[in-house]
């Protein structure tokens, strides 16, 4: 039994009762007085227990006005958080954009200041368990007929979990291979451009139209497997550069408009954060891309490569032991069946047979002081949009292409948690013409 100064009190009143043999009257005194003790004793911890409890938030309804939340990226298998207000559905808005100043060493004739992408997503909790994402990209400030900009839905899906560990998902969602397919955000990667392994081998941003299952043990452990649309071959347009400059997959994705959809992909992913600080993960995507199409509207005008097949697939590890921010990724696709449709893309631009990158990265927080972190870090590339070529006949032979080299070194300043300055300046190996220095400006929430 716990002794209190009350217990000692009353024991101590009783023990001296009895010694002195206090009358009636004495006795009855002493037992006001313990009373009151006890009585100051109670609102003294009524008043300790109010100070220690916050107040009840203020709650409204979905009818009036939602509760605002921030959605947290989800990395394969893990779900994005929203929160709830007194059983409301909330619906909340998020985004991000980016403002980028590029400019060549060789040709400062070609300096460019873009809006490269504003962002805007909505997400809706249809239920405890269901949750509706739309997330909307405009590329280049202006959309038209006559200019450069883009609108696209970036993604469009229903997510539903069936328990605290596995989900399902359906409809236009981002595949989740390399590291920024599933978090891009300006605040996500170190550099004012992304790497050129997860563009120009892994398209960032990659979604596809499909369904979808993944999940997360209780070791770390996040999964994620799904059937979707793929590529579209018959899209590769040989007067075009676009396969090797942006890559061959940047030159065949679908992106969910009018996709072709008789041949299907799987793909799955792994990722394993068991250990604070470590992150290893890697994925397969893999599917026919022909859709048995003959048809002389296409961009190859009857164009059929039955047997084409396209895989890619990519391994990453992040470490981050105190201030340090250690990253490293390969990645490696393939376009099977592809020497007769090089026959009749001769003189034009080739499909590859093979392409790959890899990347090592370090950045390091240098400075901190409250809302602000400098943080300079350094970047090695090398990617190949045509390392080999299929077999073609005497006299149609393909070179593959130089393995492009790219050095990045620059830093990020980080003003509180949603906004970053951002400058680098990279070197290149094979064209040296697009040696430049960037400068950018990121927000997201």
């Amino acid at each position: 039994m716990k002794t209190t100064p009350l217990s000692l009190a009353l024991a101590a009143c009783f023990l001296s009762s009895g010694a002195q043999a206090a009358t009636d009257a004495e006795l009855l005194a002493r037992i006001d007085r313990l009373a009151a003790e006890l009585e100051a004793v109670k609102a003294e911890l009524r008043s300790v227990k109010a100070q220690a409890t916050p107040p009840a938030p203020i709650t409204t309804t979905a009818a009036t006005t939602p509760a605002a939340t921030v959605p947290v990226p989800a990395a394969p298998g893990a779900y994005a958080q929203t929160a709830s207000a007194s059983g409301a559905n909330p619906t909340s808005l998020f985004g991000y954009g980016e403002v980028n100043y590029n400019r060549p060493f060789r040709n400062s004739s070609d300096t460019r200041m873009d809006v490269r992408r504003a962002v805007i997503g909505v997400t809706h909790q249809a239920s405890e368990r269901t949750r509706i994402v739309g997330e909307f990209e405009f590329e280049h400030a202006v959309a038209s007929a006559t200019d450069s900009g883009e609108v696209e839905v970036e993604q469009l899906y229903v997510e539903h979990r069936l328990n605290d560990n596995v989900g399902l998902k359906g409809g236009l969602f981002l595949i989740p291979l390399g590291t920024l397919n599933l978090s891009h955000e300006p605040l996500s990667y170190y550099g004012v451009e992304r790497n050129f392994v997860e563009t120009a081998i892994i398209p960032t941003t990659w979604r596809e139209v499909g369904l979808s299952t993944f999940g997360v043990t209780d070791e770390g452990l996040r999964w994620d497997v799904g059937l979707t649309s793929g590529f579209d071959l018959n899209k590769w347009d040989k007067t075009s550069d676009e396969g090797r400059t942006e890559g061959p997959l940047a030159a065949i994705h679908q992106e969910g408009s009018q996709a072709r959809g008789h041949d299907l992909s799987v793909y799955a992913a792994l990722d394993w954060r068991g250990t604070p600080g470590l992150a290893v993960g890697g994925g397969v995507f893999s599917g026919k891309a022909s859709h048995k199409v003959n048809d002389p509207s296409t961009a190859n005008a009857g164009v059929y490569a039955p047997g084409a097949r396209v895989t890619l697939w990519d391994t990453h590890a992040r470490w981050t032991p105190g201030k340090w921010d250690l990253a490293a990724l390969y990645a490696r696709g393939s376009i099977s069946d592809t020497d007769q449709l090089n026959v009749q893309l001769a003189g034009g631009t080739p499909v590859p047979k093979s392409f790959f990158g890899w990347y090592t990265q370090a950045a390091y927080r240098l400075w901190e002081n409250g809302e602000y972190k400098l943080s300079p870090f350094v970047r090695h590339e090398r990617f190949n949009t045509g390392a080999t070529y299929a077999a073609m006949p005497a006299g149609l032979e393909i070179d593959p292409l130089r393995t492009e080299k790219v050095l990045t070194a620059g830093a990020n300043f980080q003003v509180g948690g949603n906004v970053v300055l951002k400058a680098d300046v990279q070197r290149f190996v094979v064209d040296r013409s697009r040696d430049r220095l960037n400068l950018g400006l990121g927000y997201q929430f």
